[in-house]
């Protein structure tokens, strides 16, 4: 038998232990890492070069590609290295870090939703409504409220009886961890996961509100140029939206099996990382802003290396 004081590490049973399948995740899994590193970084550079991008709207974008980096390197490079064991600490902080930057990205998509629906519901008040230094502290409180539910689930999630310490999935997931339970302590942690799912839906709840009105407000603009543009700083974002709760929800909402399918571990696959792989080639497809920033730097870096 295990318990929290006996346990010092955690076995991942990962993807698969062939070795040809082994080669094809980690491929896969590299892929799907650049993409993301290269996709966020350029988001990154090419809003904080560019002095016309300095927005409130492209001001949260930043942060929601920092916040896509992290998410995405919490999991997926130490998949890659195919050890199949992790420390108790390495564990925690696994589980700490992708719910602060999962907590983190929801929290700055609702913010981004509230900015769209000011911009186009409120125009008038906007530059004060989204000033630089309510932008500031709407981005400090995501961090922070990150932060909170990252400590209070590796709290409840660590604080129980471990009967085992085979983990049945490639990385430190919280309900594969609270199965190990040997003690109804981890009945907090689902109470905790429970809450959290409530604030997640509350919050998407309110971004459906918001592009309710922003809709409502677009068929009223007169023209069509108008109303193009308006859909088009929305439909990006919308999209991102869309794309990450349906994803997590799907996750988290499918039943816990003891001995994950390939289909669960395929969805775990796609919710720890397509979500934060998609959301810099979603806003790059549509934005013209961006792509316009983004030759303007290629041709610099052009005839900086000619």
């Amino acid at each position: 038998m295990f318990n929290t004081s006996t346990v010092t590490e955690f076995q991942l049973l990962g993807l698969s232990k062939i070795q040809e399948l082994q080669t094809i995740h980690f491929v896969t899994f590299l892929a799907i890492y650049l993409v993301a590193l290269m996709g966020n970084f350029l988001i990154i550079t090419v809003i904080v070069l560019n002095p016309h991008l300095h927005t409130p709207m492209y001001f949260f974008l930043v942060n929601l590609s920092v916040a896509d980096l992290g998410a995405i390197s919490v999991t997926i490079p130490k998949s890659m290295t195919h050890i199949g064991t992790i420390s108790y600490t390495g564990c925690a902080a696994q589980v700490f870090f992708l719910i602060f930057f999962m907590a983190v990205d929801v929290s700055l998509l609702t913010v981004m939703a509230y900015d769209r629906f000011v911009a186009i519901c409120d125009p008038l008040h906007y530059t004060i409504m989204m000033s630089r230094e309510s932008c500031v502290k709407m981005a400090i409180i995501a961090w922070v409220s990150g932060l909170l539910y990252g400590l209070v689930h590796v709290g409840g999630t660590f604080s129980i009886t471990f009967c085992s310490n085979v983990v049945n999935q490639f990385f430190c997931e919280i309900p594969q961890i609270l199965r190990l339970s040997c003690s109804d302590l981890y009945l907090i942690e689902i109470g905790i996961l429970v809450f959290s799912a409530f604030l997640v839906f509350s919050c998407f709840i309110f971004i459906i509100l918001s592009y309710m009105q922003i809709f409502r407000a677009v068929m009223k603009i007169p023209s069509m140029k108008g109303r193009q543009k308006a859909f088009s700083t929305c439909l990006p974002h919308l999209i991102v939206v869309s794309l990450f709760i349906c994803i997590c929800a799907f996750a988290y909402l499918k039943p816990i099996s003891r001995c994950p399918s390939d289909f669960d571990l395929v969805a775990t696959v796609i919710y720890c990382s397509v979500p934060f792989m998609m959301n810099p080639i979603i806003y790059s497809i549509r934005n013209k802003d961006i792509q316009t920033a983004l030759w303007k730097l290629l041709n610099h870096l052009t005839l900086w290396v000619v």
